[in-house]
This record gives C-alpha cells, structure tokens and sequence, in this order.
C-alpha cells in the first residue's frame, strides 16, 4: 500500500469506537495509531488500534473526498460498509504488513 493513499475505519477491541481517516501511507499511518505514536490522539486515548476497513486511492484528492463523505454518515452506515468487506470484523493489519 505505499505510494497509494487511503481512507481507513480504526476500531478498538469491543467495536465501540469508529475512528475514521486518511493517509496517503496507510501501512505507516495504522503503525502510528497501532503504537500510539500521538499519545493524546483519539485513536490512542480510545485504544482504536484495529484497522477494518480500508479503500485504496491513486490520488489523496479522492481519499479526501470519501473520508469526508464517511464521516458524514451515521454510525450504522459505517458499521454497514465494513461489515460489507470484512463481516468478522478482523484486524487487516496482517494483511497489509505482509
């Protein structure tokens, strides 16, 4: 995923928290939340260390765009479109670090 930009869904163990953002890093940028590398961040003061959901962009103009359309909606949208790609809710970290 280096070179591409995307938009991300973080969550924490219950699922309780959605954090949602967008990077044109993502392996580097969900290691940052994953180490709660910004201590004061919403990402490490809620634990959201579990990356869900990701969609991967050739420009971050695009990424922007749908980060901004996401976070617009309510959460049961959310919940929706991850459970679209990834109904187990697993952690993709393994996935993209590979």
């Amino acid at each position: 995923m280096r070179g591409h930009s995307a938009v991300y869904i973080m969550t924490n163990r219950s699922g309780r928290v959605l954090y949602t953002g967008v990077t044109a890093d993502l392996q580097g940028r969900v290691h940052q939340h994953r180490t709660d590398a910004v201590p004061d961040s919403f990402t490490a003061r809620y634990r959201a260390h579990r990356l869900v959901y990701y969609e991967a962009y050739p420009d971050i103009r695009d990424a922007i765009r749908r980060e901004k359309q996401i976070k617009g909606w309510l959460r049961s949208k959310k919940v929706a479109l991850v459970e679209s790609l990834n109904p187990g809710w697993d952690d993709l970290w393994d996935l993209l670090s590979s």
